[in-house]
């Protein structure tokens, strides 16, 4: 929960389960607890939620399954029940819930990497359609800077390979 928050994700609990034993987890662990749900009433607070922006919901249940295909990104444990680990958009294997901040973590970084690669790929375009036009290239430099550029946007997605979660999260206010 810790990580969730240093990395500006709101986390609120919503269960099935009484009020007091929610209350008791949700204070332990320093979030909002909605308790008493049945799966519609859980379906409806995601539907309330994701008026606000986006929402993951994780889920490991039968119960879950509507809430998990409603929410923004669905997200399943791995030893959760077949029906949601169908109905979610993505499953944690290792059965963790700090496999949410991790999986938040990659998410971001794969995006930064998506839009570093759109920059590269159409500035170099862009300087070789000037530069094309203007005579000062060929057009098979062109040709040949645009397939560099596919070669530099595939070695640049390449380094996600080697993210690794464990490094300390950055503030939400550093992004």
């Amino acid at each position: 929960m810790a990580r969730l928050n240093a990395l500006g994700v709101r986390t609120v609990m919503l269960t099935g389960d009484n009020r007091r034993t929610a209350a008791a987890i949700a204070d332990s662990l320093g979030l909002e607890a909605k308790a008493e749900l049945l799966p519609d009433a859980k379906l409806a607070e995601i539907g309330t939620l994701k008026a606000q922006g986006g929402i993951a919901m994780v889920g490991d249940g039968i119960n879950d399954a509507p809430a998990l295909a409603a929410a923004s990104v669905g997200i399943a444990m791995g030893g959760g029940t077949d029906v949601a680990l169908e109905t979610a958009d993505a499953a944690l294997l290792k059965n963790r819930v700090t496999g949410v901040a991790e999986l938040v973590e990659l998410s971001r970084a794969t995006l930064g990497n998506i839009w570093q690669n759109i920059a590269l790929a159409l500035g170099l375009k862009a300087i070789f359609l000037v530069t094309t036009l203007t005579g000062t290239t060929t057009l098979w430099m062109a040709i040949l800077a645009d397939t560099g550029a596919t070669v530099l946007v595939t070695i640049n997605a390449l380094r996600l390979l080697r993210f690794h979660a464990d490094r300390p999260a950055e503030p939400a206010e550093a992004r």
